[in-house]
């Protein structure tokens, strides 16, 4: 069972440094096994995710490639929708 975290983040972004913080803090204790990466929009990687993706703020949250969201992180949400990943693999 895989699940990636993308962070496309912002140089200064005050809401990429507080998603950050969440990700390495209680999100990695929560989920050990879940895979985050952090990717700066000022990249060639970071610049064709948010044209694909079409990403206005930042930071950009994907789950397994596909968008979850933008502009800061309802971590209840996010939380919620990695149990629901978890669970459609488990299914799989």
């Amino acid at each position: 069972m895989s699940i990636k975290i993308t962070e496309i983040t912002s140089p200064g972004c005050s809401h990429c440094a507080r998603v950050r913080e969440f990700l390495k803090g209680k999100f990695k204790e929560l989920h050990p096994d879940v895979e985050v990466e952090y990717i700066d929009v000022t990249t060639p990687q970071g610049m064709a995710l948010v044209q694909k993706h079409m990403i206005f703020a930042s930071p950009g949250i994907l789950i397994n490639g596909e968008l979850f969201s933008t502009g800061g992180l309802d971590q209840d949400k996010f939380l919620k929708k990695i149990e629901e990943v978890k669970l459609s693999k488990q299914s799989l």
